[in-house]
């Protein structure tokens, strides 16, 4: 099943306990980012903290006792995308609550190779997120199979990785 529009967005007012993600790519294309990402390429920066509907969402469900969180497997030099994501959004939305995690494969193997990026909601449903080589995004499908393996994958993007406003010290951005 395709996702797309209001049952898209329902996966993210609908989750009871945890909305986690895995991303494995150095750039997306998000329309939506475009002029935010060229103002960053021309040396912008995004003052914090802000608010906005993501943010009102970490608050909301770390109030509840849930959580939100992700784990980005990367490899240095960061791409223009990672660190427009690092400042946009990693910089502002881990401290209030949102576990942003790293898996920095650079020096070391890859644990998760070939894993494609998802989301995962409550541990019980899970939506493939796919990408053309250069980051637009394809579709969003509903996930119909058992979700042990990506439950499996999670448990090993943790382990391996580290929290973000930990990758970050002394990095120059």
């Amino acid at each position: 099943m395709l996702l797309a529009g209001e049952a898209w967005q329902a996966k993210f007012r609908d989750f009871q306990s945890e909305a986690w993600r895995l991303e494995t790519l150095p750039v997306y294309r998000v329309p939506q980012e475009a002029e935010e990402f060229s103002r960053f390429l021309a040396g912008e920066r995004f003052p914090g903290p802000y608010e906005d509907s993501w943010t009102a969402m970490i608050r909301r469900c770390r109030e509840s006792g849930g959580s939100v969180g992700r784990v980005h497997i990367l490899t240095r030099p960061l791409s223009d995308y990672l660190r427009f994501e690092f400042e946009r959004y990693y910089r502002h939305q881990a401290p209030i609550g949102e576990d942003i995690r790293i898996l920095d494969v650079t020096e070391r193997e890859n644990p998760l190779p070939g894993i494609e990026d998802f989301w995962m909601f409550d541990k019980a449903e899970v939506v493939l997120m796919h990408y053309q080589p250069d980051g637009t995004q394809i579709s969003r499908e509903l996930y119909e199979g058992d979700v042990s393996p990506f439950l499996e994958y999670q448990r090993i993007a943790l382990a391996e990785s580290v929290p973000f406003e930990e990758y970050v010290k002394g990095l120059d951005l």
